[in-house]
């Protein structure tokens, strides 16, 4: 015999309670002790709850409640009552609860069972069991649910699913206090399609939650007759709910009455002391819950006005480039702090690009950023150039801490990247305060973090000097200059945060059109703050959290500058270009690192090697002996496979090197000898402020070949492989002959 047959030759039925569908699935057993039709169904949870007494479901909700709780067995006894009222049947429900993402589904069974005697222990035993613990557990419950709601409406949706032991609210209503008027904030339980009266009333009016209010005392009306007796003005109004017992209780927070509280009855409830004391616990959670949903919005709302105000939209009609931006507040109680962008135009009639971050995270740190975001904007405005603008943004930025450091405050430092960009030719020059480097996706997606030069961040000095470094943004590459929470959030180091983006980056589809640098800009967010971040952590051991404020600017593909014959050749697919100064030979390290990223995807690992040591050679003996600094530009281009990478190293000497033939023991002289031995084509081009020494290497040197020239590229002096470039012999000058 199956289980299901079983069950209906002992006039058990089956029932499945779904609590966050609110539908109830009955078998044909459970439907007829339930007085309907003897036939599975699927019913609301008000259908199924309209068969039972009152006071026995709400007693049976109290005993669910305590069964999700305590993961436990729930058994009650209930009555089932048909339309009019009149008891059927008593039966008795088993169910266990199975919790699932904070809902719960009630499985369990329905049999009838005898009326007991009225002298028997069953009689005397209260319908559904031990209410105390019933409601020791609504209590707890209701506790966590408001405790964890975060706004008004979700303290409000927490009362409304309010089911308490032994009476059940049909309808709900919060008033709160604004100028001496008492407004409804939120309601439960009212029939639509009807006039809500009460919804906007005076506190001196004859109403029991004005009362309640002006009092601060909680008012009970059992029947509908003590109701009228006492507010005969504003029973007509609330007449037409058809309620039988109401409940109205002040909301008291920090000893300060801000509202009312209403539970209005379908059905007689008595007002025991026990009804009572769990109504005004109620109220007490309520009116906390309340008072913290309404600090927090406010916070929200003080937070999001400042941000907006602080954060201006990005000017899309930049001719021939895209502009993307993102701020995202992470790093603390306050949803706004010390990061930020901004977009000025000059009145040269090209655009700067600002971003920056003070230190610390706080009202100050916001505040500040405020001010030295205005200040900025107005150096900008009278047409200083990036350095000066820098210059004159530290020594305000200095000036307010000397003024605050006199009050006892600490001084805070800023760190901000100036750009100034011409979208006519793709110039930027860019101006560093402490700054992490740009970082500019080529046309073909590397990623390359462009080295600049900078100064100290702003505020540390009154008078710090801020070097220029000039850039072109080639049509089809994309910069990126962002705050350190982008790179280091999530445990992350600099090195390591800037790997995380890269893959971000080089992943991401060509072209920005139809909204292709926006994805990239949500994809990079994403990559630091999504899910993902979370198993991607850095090596540090604290996932440090900070707010992030991004721009991306993109050049379209299809701009090109115009000269005096025609549209220009097509640059490079990768470019980069390195100043180092006499005063920084630690940058070297730097240029080697730029020619591993130009060359991440080389074939030949040996010639990335060779190429590193002959940019480092080169570099080195410009600054050892002539008093200038070097420039370095590197390019690659041609097709996968046939690529040729061309390195060029300007300096303002004029003296030209010449061969030596250096002894064993000899630490110099070798320089000439690595060109000839690691380098396809090599030479030295003098020029009018100087020389250029260049050497190239060859994807496919295997074959012999040198890639060609791009056209409309000067031919390079020693173009054939092997070929050493004009050497000035006798001349005193050594600029490449020594190995260092």
């Amino acid at each position: 015999m199956r289980t299901k047959d079983l069950l209906a030759a002992l006039a058990t039925g089956l029932w499945r309670w779904d609590d966050a569908s609110g539908r109830v699935r009955l078998d044909a057993e459970a439907a007829r002790l339930l007085g309907l039709p003897d036939r599975a169904v699927e019913l609301s949870e008000a259908t199924v709850r309209s068969r039972f007494h009152p006071v026995d479901f709400a007693e049976i909700n109290g005993v669910m409640q305590l069964a999700v709780a305590e993961r436990g067995l729930a058994e009650a006894r209930l009555r089932v009552v048909d339309a009019g009222g009149r008891v059927l049947r008593t039966v008795r429900a088993r169910c266990r609860p199975l919790t699932r993402d904070g809902a719960f589904t009630l499985l369990g069974t329905v049999q009838e069972v005898p009326d007991p005697q009225p002298d028997t222990a069953a009689a005397r035993t209260p319908v559904t069991g031990d209410r105390r613990r019933s409601r020791e557990a609504f209590l707890l419950d209701a506790g966590r649910a408001l405790a964890e709601a975060r706004s008004t409406a979700e303290v409000l949706r927490v009362a409304a699913g309010l089911s308490m032991p032994g009476f059940i609210p049909d309808g709900l209503a919060v008033f709160g206090v604004v100028g001496g008027r008492l407004t409804v904030i939120g309601h439960h339980g009212q029939p639509g399609g009807e006039e809500r009266p009460f919804t906007d009333m005076t506190t001196d009016t004859d109403y029991p939650a004005a009362e309640v209010v002006r009092t601060g005392r909680a008012i009970y009306l059992p029947t509908p007759e003590a109701y009228r007796a006492r507010y005969p003005t504003a029973w007509p109004l609330a007449a037409r709910f058809a309620r039988t017992s109401w409940a109205f209780l002040p909301l008291v927070n920090a000893g300060r009455t801000i509202g009312a509280w209403m539970a209005g009855f379908n059905h007689p409830v008595a007002f025991t002391a026990d009804e009572r004391a769990v109504l005004t616990t109620v109220a007490r959670m309520l009116a906390q819950a309340l008072a913290r949903a309404g600090a927090q919005e406010s916070q929200h709302e003080l937070a999001v006005g400042l941000q907006r105000t602080m954060m201006p939209t990005v000017r899309p009609d930049l001719p021939g480039m895209t502009v993307a931006a993102r701020y995202v507040p992470t790093g603390g109680g306050l949803e706004v702090g010390g990061d930020w962008y901004d977009m000025i135009p000059l009145p040269s009639g090209r655009t700067a690009l600002v971003i920056g971050d003070v230190q610390g995270h706080d009202v100050r740190a916001a505040g500040l950023m405020g001010q030295l975001r205005i200040a900025l904007r107005a150096y900008a405005a009278e047409g200083h150039h990036p350095d000066g603008v820098l210059s004159r943004a530290s020594r305000f930025l200095s000036g307010i801490n000397d003024t605050e450091g006199a009050a006892g405050s600490d001084p805070r430092f800023a760190t901000c990247l100036y750009i100034e960009v011409d979208p006519a030719t793709g110039l930027l020059d860019i101006a560093r305060a402490g700054h992490p480097e740009p970082a500019i996706r080529t046309a073909d997606g590397t990623m390359l973090v462009r080295a600049t030069a900078g100064g100290l961040p702003l505020g540390i000095t009154p008078d710090t000097d801020y070097p220029t470094t000039r850039l072109v943004l080639e049509p089809g590459e994309t910069m990126l200059v962002c705050t350190d929470g982008l790179i280091e959030t999530g445990g992350h180091d600099l090195e390591t945060g800037w790997a995380r983006l890269r893959g971000v980056i080089e992943a991401h589809p060509d072209g920005v059109a139809d909204g292709g640098l926006e994805r990239l800009a949500d994809a990079l967010v994403q990559a630091v703050h999504g899910p993902s971040s979370h198993h991607t952590t850095g090596p540090l051991v604290d996932r440090r959290e900070d707010d992030i404020a991004m721009l991306l600017l993109s050049r379209d593909a299809a701009a090109c500058r115009v000269g005096a014959g025609g549209p220009e050749a097509v640059r490079p697919v990768r470019r980069t270009v390195l100043t180092i100064a006499q005063a920084e030979p630690e940058r070297i390290a730097e240029a080697r690192g730029q020619i591993r990223d130009v060359l991440h995807d080389w074939a030949d690992p040996e010639q990335v090697d060779a190429a590193v040591l002959l940019v480092s050679e080169v570099v080195t003996n410009v600054l050892t002996h002539t008093d200038g600094d070097a420039l370095l530009v590197v390019e690659l281009s041609g097709p996968a496979g046939s690529r040729r990478m061309r390195v060029d190293v300007a300096d303002g000497s004029d003296e030209l090197p010449h061969r030596r033939s250096p002894g064993e023991l000899a630490s110099s002289g070798r320089g000439l000898v690595l060109m000839e031995l690691l380098a396809g084509a090599w030479g030295v081009e003098p020029r009018g402020d100087g020389k250029s020494t260049w050497f190239e290497i060859y994807e496919d040197a295997a074959g012999g070949s040198p890639a060609e020239p791009n056209a409309g590229e000067p031919p390079y002096a020693g173009a054939e492989p092997g070929a050493p470039g004009p050497v000035a012999s006798g001349e005193s000058g050594e600029s490449v002959a020594e190995l260092t």
